[in-house]
């Protein structure tokens, strides 16, 4: 009896599975291999699609596609492990090569006026719908989630904030959502407001950049207009994206002091990711990179982030949306109008040169 009794702690202990410290790694690859997969694919298809899509970029494709499919058919469980880690680290790794699409000189370059222009649009935005958030009653995190992602830079900016405002899963989606929904609206409707209030083109390019949600919404809307409207839209943008390092360390700090009564785990005050957004930044802005280089980052910079929007897409339930008793929705009717106010009176007033 006390040979059997001990048997099986001794064939537990020499266990060849047990022995080994490869098979946890190898099983957790197994796990999300097949959900990462499913979301590079679907990303190289949108890069492949937008090509033959006027007006359509691959991360736009792929956002909407992923949100297609969780409101219409069931994704499977097993492909749950790999969106994750598309959502967030894939997001990550694409916001930091992002930076090398940034030069302090370029955004410099931009001039005061417009500088000040893409300074106001940001800054209003996520003051004014952050205090109406909180006067129509809606959580602290929800109303950062949506501030933060209608003035600065859409989904991207959302994902970035999920962690330092402590946002639930359904909040993160819930943000998204809107940001899909009234960014791809804008996309024909921003080069109507600047026909509509006489612009040229290059200054509808400005509207277009200093007012529409995603980097892919401005591409889709700029294009539309020329070349010229294209290349101050994206310029102009970009400067935008470049906001999102200092409004993350903001909420970072923030929500530090907020929580700190609390104990637990504190925010970081500002996420790795960011720093090495900033770093990208700054290594584009030595001129060090060959252009070659700039290129296949950019590549691989595009097929990261549409296989996260993919990632995110899936994420996004309408019913939350409906759920929300319809307050999410008018805040992000609320926030849109006021970046299409302030981007269309900086505008006018500061004109690119």
């Amino acid at each position: 009896m006390p040979q059997n009794s001990q048997a099986p702690g001794m064939n537990e202990q020499h266990s060849p599975a047990n022995s080994s410290p490869h098979p946890p790694t190898v099983g957790k690859l197994r796990m999300v291999l097949p959900g990462l997969a499913a979301c590079l694919a679907t990303g190289l298809l949108c890069i492949f699609a937008s090509q033959f899509l006027n007006g359509l970029s691959a991360l736009l494709l792929a956002i909407i596609l992923g949100a297609v499919w969780r409101n219409v058919a069931p994704v499977p469980q097993v492909l749950d492990p790999g969106i994750a880690i598309a959502s967030k680290q894939l997001l990550r790794m694409g916001i930091v090569l992002l930076g090398l699409q940034l030069s302090i000189g370029t955004i410099l370059g931009l001039g005061p006026g417009v500088l000040l222009v893409v300074f106001l649009s940001v800054s209003v935005t996520f003051a004014l719908t952050l205090w109406i958030g909180g006067k129509m009653g809606m959580d602290l995190p929800q109303r950062l989630l949506i501030a933060t992602g209608f003035s600065i830079c859409g989904a991207a900016a959302v994902a970035a904030a999920e962690n330092v405002t402590r946002a639930k899963q359904a909040q993160v989606a819930t943000a998204i959502g809107l940001v899909v929904l009234f960014g791809t609206l804008m996309i024909p409707a921003m080069p109507l407001l600047g026909a509509l209030l006489g612009l040229d083109d290059r200054s509808t390019g400005m509207l277009i950049g200093a007012s529409t949600h995603e980097v892919a919404q401005v591409v889709a809307a700029g294009g539309s207009v020329s070349a010229a409207a294209l290349a101050v839209a994206v310029t102009v943008k970009l400067a935008r994206v470049a906001l999102l390092a200092p409004i993350i360390a903001g909420l970072g700090i923030y929500m530090r002091r907020k929580h700190s009564v609390e104990g637990g785990k504190n925010p970081p005050l500002v996420p790795l990711f960011v720093l090495g957004f900033i770093a990208a930044m700054l290594l584009r802005t030595t001129g060090l990179l060959p252009d070659s280089a700039l290129s296949i980052a950019q590549s691989v910079q595009t097929l990261l982030l549409a296989a996260a929007m993919f990632a995110l897409g899936l994420g996004v339930h309408l019913r939350s949306i409906v759920k929300s008793g319809g307050q999410a929705l008018l805040l992000g009717l609320l926030g849109t109008l006021i970046i299409v106010c302030v981007a269309a009176g900086g505008t006018m007033l500061y004109p690119p040169a």
